[in-house]
């Protein structure tokens, strides 16, 4: 079973990202998310116990929030959109996630945290629409079971935990 930690975004949110997608989608070329898997990976576990990674998170205390789009992103044949910044908020989410993952004997990426939602993969470089003005309140996040077959990416939400307003 193969898992991650996500923010999902309200479906509106999700169906403006598609379409601006949709455009980029013309001049980048590549392969589209589906509007329905777009989302922002907080933490990836790969294949993992769930009920480890349940425990973890329910002990995670953070503020909800709001994640602004503010700019679209090519890097390494993939495209972004994403906030200029990684607001205080999603970075404290992050970080206590990551924290209380560890305490449950999880290995993460080392990487730095960088806030981005993939809209386009194996895409080439071109210039990039401006993105759409969009709310993306934040106010949970999920436990989600990827599988993946010759249609695709699915995802699975198997458990959602609440953020403090």
């Amino acid at each position: 079973m193969r898992l991650f930690f996500a923010l999902w975004p309200p479906g509106a949110t999700a169906h403006a990202l598609a379409d601006w997608a949709d455009t980029a989608q013309r001049a980048t070329g590549g392969r589209r998310t589906a509007e329905g898997n777009i989302h922002l990976t907080l933490a990836f576990l790969g294949k993992a116990d769930p009920a480890k990674a349940v425990a973890a998170a329910r002990r995670v205390k953070a503020q909800a929030h709001r994640l602004p789009i503010e700019v679209g992103r090519y890097l390494n044949r993939m495209v972004w959109a994403a906030p200029k910044e990684t607001p205080p908020a999603l970075a404290a989410l992050h970080e206590k996630l990551a924290m209380e993952l560890y305490r449950e004997e999880f290995i993460l990426e080392r990487r730095p945290f960088a806030a981005h939602v993939t809209l386009i993969r194996d895409a080439r470089r071109a210039p990039l629409p401006p993105v759409p003005d969009v709310e993306w309140p934040v106010c949970e996040f999920l436990l989600v079971r990827s599988s993946v077959s010759s249609r695709g990416a699915t995802y699975e939400p198997l458990e959602r935990f609440t953020l403090q307003p």
